[in-house]
């Protein structure tokens, strides 16, 4: 057993996400050298979501500066954890958890205690001599597979500027034999689908959102399924790549109706539609088209609707809890016992620390639901969620579009791993729905 190297320095600083947007970073430090990690940030956020600290201050960043949570990390969060072994993830976790001593991280901010812990996890891999993977596995006690990757190509909703209200159409190629097969499969379709686009909508429809996709001028959410089926069949990938949504519906939905033309200050009447009547739109687009996941279909606070459509369609389609859910284990207890949903979305940032990640990963396990892990759409370059979705063996990973550095840098480390692992765990392609730890 290899001994305990504890932490000896800890210091943050405000860095920029790929947005343009301050977050914190952290350098944690033991006498193997120094461990570095940096938090995202969400655009299209849940109301239920660990506090982000920011700092309100208009003169600066526009009010999103992250000098507080800094100052935390080095003044509060860091002298807590200096002297800890890095290898004992729940120690480290629970000692920043309650030194903050608030149900929602509001006095630290979930940005300053996340930034520790995935630091600390690095520096404990470390210790332990094994890859940052199988630490975790190790923490997690779960099985390792390499993930399914989920590419959004298509952007609407908060995440761009056209009328498209649904904010994410994915690519998932659950035919590949492996990894970088499926790697090799989006890139493709991505090509082909930006031909499409510009072929369709011209040279301005093939500019790139936050998470690399393209945000043609469509308002129909059919028509974006369209596209994404036309450049499946000319990169010749039909039956191998199929298709997933993330509607992010909590972002149009006022006074119990859902507005499927909410960016339009003037919308009409007739776009409001009920859960039912969006209901029985999932139900044709899944009918038309090889749909296998939706995500967030409804609005966080409305679980009648969750769990109408899960009853109604989850024995075929993943209905995946995101803003529903916010990777908190209190809102997945509700959802199991009220059958909401088949499905967590896992992000790190929304709980505020590893520990209670892989908590919320087991407890979908335990329920036999699938587990997606996921992105923000303010990134940075840290790859921890490539190393977290391979050992928590979760199946499925949706990190963006196979464009733009802070996207790609996940799908190049899940490279890497499936090398280092040279074929001894398995790919969970078309499998990728079913956490794969029986």
């Amino acid at each position: 057993k290899t001994l305990p190297m504890p932490i000896i320095a800890v210091h943050a600083r405000e860095i920029l996400d790929s947005r343009g947007n301050p977050t914190v970073e952290v350098d944690l430090t033991t006498d193997l050298g120094m461990f570095r990690a940096a938090v995202p940030s969400g655009a299209s956020t849940g109301i239920y979501e660990a506090c982000e600290l920011r700092d309100g201050d208009k003169a600066r960043y526009l009010g999103k500066g992250t000098l507080n949570a800094v100052k935390n990390v080095n003044e509060v969060l860091g002298p807590a954890v200096i002297g800890m072994d890095p290898a004992a993830q729940g120690d480290i976790d629970a000692k920043m958890i309650a030194t903050d001593g608030t149900e929602n991280k509001n006095k630290c901010g979930a940005n300053a205690i996340l930034a520790i812990s995935m630091a600390a996890c690095k520096a404990g891999a470390a210790q332990k001599k094994v890859p940052l993977y199988q630490h975790i596995s190790e923490l997690a006690g779960t099985k390792m597979r390499m993930p399914v990757p989920a590419f959004n190509v298509i952007n609407g909703g908060s995440h761009a500027g056209n009328k498209l209200a649904m904010q994410e159409f994915m690519l998932l190629p659950t035919g590949a034999a492996n990894f970088s097969e499926a790697l090799r499969m989006g890139a493709e379709v991505y090509h082909n689908l930006k031909n499409v686009i510009k072929a369709k909508y011209g040279q301005d429809a093939i500019n790139v959102g936050d998470e690399g996709g393209f945000a043609p001028n469509i308002q129909d959410n059919k028509e974006g399924l369209l596209l994404l089926r036309e450049a499946i069949e000319k990169a010749g990938y039909t039956g191998k790549v199929q298709i997933g949504m993330d509607v992010a519906a909590s972002e149009f939905f006022a006074e119990g109706k859902y507005d499927l033309d909410f960016k339009n200050p003037a919308s009409a009447p007739e776009s409001k539609v009920s859960g039912e009547q969006l209901m029985a739109m999932y139900k044709d687009f899944a009918s038309e088209f090889p749909i296998v996941s939706i995500e967030d279909p409804y609005d966080q606070d409305d679980w009648d609707s969750y769990a109408a459509m899960t009853a109604a369609m989850g024995t075929t389609v993943q209905v995946v809890g995101d803003d529903l859910l916010v990777t908190n284990p209190k809102r997945i207890a509700t959802a199991v016992e009220k059958k909401a949903c088949n499905a967590l979305l896992l992000k790190v940032n929304q709980i505020g620390s590893l520990s209670e990640a892989i908590k919320a990963c087991k407890d979908a396990y335990a329920a036999g639901w699938g587990v997606m892990v996921s992105h923000r759409s303010g990134e940075t370059e840290d790859t921890t969620i490539a190393d977290i979705v391979v050992g928590l063996g979760t199946g499925q990973i949706k990190t963006g579009a196979p464009c733009r550095g802070e996207r790609t840098a996940k799908y190049n480390q899940l490279l890497r791993i499936e090398e280092a692992l040279a074929g001894s765990v398995p790919y969970a392609g078309a499998a990728f729905k079913t956490p794969g730890q029986q």
